[in-house]
């Protein structure tokens, strides 16, 4: 099995030819929140996946293995929801309201500037017809939102950071910049 524990956030800083040569795997949201698992790239061989614990791998991130090769993340479709505002009932705030209201409920979304995805769940999907949204089952690749405080495998560096004065104090996790 070929292992690999190297992540590199969109194939950042690669050449596009290298990017063209690599292997493909396609994972799903759930096995993409997984900091070890095995898998078969798209040539056949057998990936066993070691990244930092707390590492989200995303659609369009590359993994390098330990021989060297890179192999690119690719977001498998999956059921979803995904929902949008109703034309004759509503208006596109109507997404905003659905927004706050599932994250209030710590529910993972995806968000788009005409629709959100969120993952199939019957309660919910009745809650957003009721706010007189349009629900649709599909299948698609599911890319939710880190959230607020996590990093998701992608650093944010909480040291000495300069900010431009643009009109208003910082005060991040309860530290001021």
């Amino acid at each position: 099995m070929l292992q690999t524990s190297k992540l590199i956030p969109q194939g950042q800083g690669l050449a596009a030819v290298l990017l063209k040569r690599a292997t493909t795997i396609e994972l799903d949201w759930d096995l993409r929140q997984k900091s070890r698992f095995e898998t078969a790239d798209s040539a056949g061989r057998s990936i066993g996946v070691f990244l930092q614990r707390g590492t989200v791998v995303r659609g369009g991130d590359v993994l390098v293995a330990e021989d060297g090769s890179l192999i690119q993340v690719v977001a498998a479709p999956q059921p979803v929801l995904r929902i949008t505002h109703c034309s004759n009932h509503g208006t596109p705030f109507d997404l905003i309201r659905a927004a706050y209201h599932l994250g209030n409920r710590h529910v993972p979304i995806e968000l788009k500037p005409d629709h959100l995805k969120i993952e199939p769940d019957h309660v919910l999907a009745d809650m957003l017809r009721a706010m007189h949204l349009i629900v649709h089952a599909v299948e698609e690749a599911f890319e939710p939102e880190n959230g607020a405080y996590a990093t998701g495998g992608h650093s944010h560096v909480h040291g000495k950071h300069e900010h431009h004065d643009h009109g208003h104090d910082h005060d991040h996790h309860g530290h001021a910049h």
